[in-house]
């Protein structure tokens, strides 16, 4: 059992966390989403990077709202609340952002998961990319060319 980043961040032992996960409800993450969204018809709030003193790269990363997800990334902020289980084996595996896109750090603190993309063969292009920090979580629709930060709030 993979178990998700964000409990190491918190102090959590393996052992106690896979209890957790086996018996504790979790909350689901809230906001409507279209389940027909296909990666195109997703709206990003806004394109052009936000640079603060490094907190993103300069190029590709913008935000968007979590109720303008498709349904399939709520899907998958859900399995990585819950600690799975993953519908791939790569996922929750560690993201080492070579395509310099992400706000750059050290190694091991990116990690990916699968959106499922109906019709698609394989794994397709869509990923939910995570951070170490609570609910840094990075949406690409096309295979990490361009990121969207996830804004929770909206």
């Amino acid at each position: 059992m993979n178990i998700p980043h964000r409990f190491a961040r918190f102090g959590v032992p393996a052992a106690l966390a896979s209890v957790l996960l086996l018996g504790a409800p979790t909350a689901a993450l809230a906001g409507p989403a279209s389940s027909g969204a296909s990666a195109s018809s997703v709206s990003v709030v806004s394109s052009a990077p936000s640079v603060t003193a490094g907190s993103l790269a300069a190029k590709g990363v913008g935000r968007i709202c979590e109720s303008a997800l498709p349904a399939q990334a709520h899907d998958t902020l859900d399995l990585i609340e819950k600690g799975g289980p993953f519908p791939y084996p790569k996922d929750g595996t560690v993201f080492s952002n070579r395509e310099g896109v992400l706000p750059k750090q050290s190694g091991g603190y990116y990690h990916e998961y699968t959106v499922i993309t109906p019709g698609s063969p394989d794994r397709g292009a869509r990923r939910i990319v995570t951070g170490k920090a609570d609910h840094e979580d990075y949406y690409t629709g096309d295979h990490y060319r361009s990121f969207a930060r996830v804004d929770f709030t909206c």
